[in-house]
């Protein structure tokens, strides 16, 4: 930003350099302060702020302490591969027809666990095939699993990138650890899922439209029906090549908002990515599709506090009474995911420093006074698959509030889209970009 300003307005530099006809000479030996000017810059509202701000917190802890039960650990130098035979490989579908989830690669990542072996076993690539599990085991009865969400992006430059991995890695290590099952080293892990991607490459689209999703996910398996930790698990990782998770030229979401639905409640786990919290979900989605709408606005308690957006972490950029514009989202106090989207917007937003931002609960009521007041900006939904959705309407208790997401000219929302993207697609030169060699 300091860059393009010097460049956009380097003709006000060079008058300012300019002293009755002449320019400036440095200061020499003799001391020549009769000859310096003073370098002024003028502000001016474009010019970019950079704001002092303290670091930031991680949103759960980015190391864990394996328990001394878990036994070994697995390492990549451990890794075998076993490639798919040529009748095994599957036809790539055309970026058109991508839809979330629906195409699988050629291949897939597996890590045995069993307590009785030792721990970790060695970590294998294969090709994609099914599972094969005894019908008792844990994760079909006690839904003992966890999952999480990835990509791969294919960056204008041809390379292949991660964005922040090890975030990933940690909030699964806090989900194993809640969920009963061994924790294991992300790094490991990292690096072998990149190996992984790099086998099936060219299932990484070729396009800024589209992304390689990737789904880490740790089974309990043991076949036991008691209600209890799962002494063998399996780690394994899919992946799928994946379009835009809305339809291109889609406007902004509808939110059906009912509050007799609940999705997560305090002591819970809806902080955790386990499909438990999923499920319960879909009836709830389908009575919002009847009522015209895309996604459910879950809600919490008497008062109405907005939660989550479907999957989506949900923001709200609305203006105070004095004016000022403010960044709110709900607080990381169990009741909704620890988003790794929501955590680089928010780290995005302090960086700029051009609004507050605050980790704060808001409700219903609070949106439809500001909404009446005009003081309602924008509301928008965060999250891995997506990346940033606006909100255009929210269907509430009978009563329909309109949002002014879209309708401003350089709205925050598609700021952060095009920040978030450049960084994943190789654009914008950032730290959160794991490049996969």
């Amino acid at each position: 930003n300091l860059v393009r300003y010097v460049f956009q307005n380097q003709h006000k530099l060079i008058q300012q350099l300019l002293v009755q006809g002449g320019p400036v000479r440095a200061c020499s030996g003799h001391g020549g302060t009769q000859q310096q000017a003073q370098l002024r810059v003028e502000e001016d509202d474009n010019f970019p702020k950079i704001a002092e701000v303290p670091p930031l917190a991680a949103p759960f802890p980015m190391a864990i302490e394996h328990a001394a039960n878990v036994g070994e650990q697995f390492k990549y130098s451990d890794l075998s591969v076993r490639l798919a035979a040529p009748h095994q490989l599957n036809p790539k579908p055309d970026v058109d027809d991508l839809a979330f989830g629906k195409y699988f690669t050629d291949h897939m990542l597996k890590v045995p666990y069993h307590r009785r072996l030792g721990g970790w076993q060695k970590p294998e690539i294969t090709p994609m095939e099914n599972l094969n599990l005894h019908p008792a085991a844990k994760v079909f009865h006690y839904a003992i699993e966890l999952f999480e969400g990835m990509k791969a992006y294919r960056g204008y430059d041809g390379k292949i990138r991660l964005f922040r991995p090890e975030m990933n890695m940690a909030r699964m290590n806090v989900t194993a650890y809640r969920s009963g099952l061994p924790t294991f080293e992300g790094e490991e892990l990292i690096k072998a899922m990149a190996r992984l991607v790099m086998i099936d490459s060219e299932w990484v689209p070729h396009t800024e439209s589209a992304s390689l999703y990737i789904r880490p996910t740790l089974i309990g398996i043991e076949p036991t029906l008691g209600v209890a930790s799962s002494d063998s698990a399996l780690l394994y990782t899919i992946l799928s090549p994946v379009g835009p998770y809305f339809k291109p030229g889609a406007k902004g979401l509808k939110l059906y908002a009912e509050p007799k639905y609940t999705r997560a409640w305090p002591g819970g786990v809806g902080d955790r990515k386990v499909g438990s919290n999923y499920g319960p979900t879909i009836h709830v989605q389908q009575e919002a599709l009847r009522h015209g709408c895309h996604q459910v606005l879950w809600l919490y308690g008497d008062d109405h506090q907005l939660t989550e957006v479907g999957v989506m972490n949900i923001f709200m950029l609305y203006m105070k009474e004095n004016g000022e514009r403010e960044l709110l989202t709900p607080p990381l106090n169990g009741l909704i995911l620890p988003g790794i989207t929501r955590d680089s917007i928010i780290r995005l937003c302090h960086q700029w420093g051009e609004f507050s931002v605050r980790e704060q609960k808001f409700t219903m009521p609070e949106i439809k006074k500001l909404s009446k007041q005009g003081r309602l900006l924008e509301l928008f939904g965060a999250g891995t698959a997506a990346v940033i959705s606006p909100i255009e309407h929210i269907s509430y208790m009978g009563e329909e509030i309109d949002v002014p997401t879209e309708s401003h000219d350089n709205p925050l929302y598609r700021r952060l889209y095009n920040t978030l993207t450049d960084i994943q697609y190789g654009k914008l030169d950032h730290p959160w970009a794991y490049v996969i060699d």
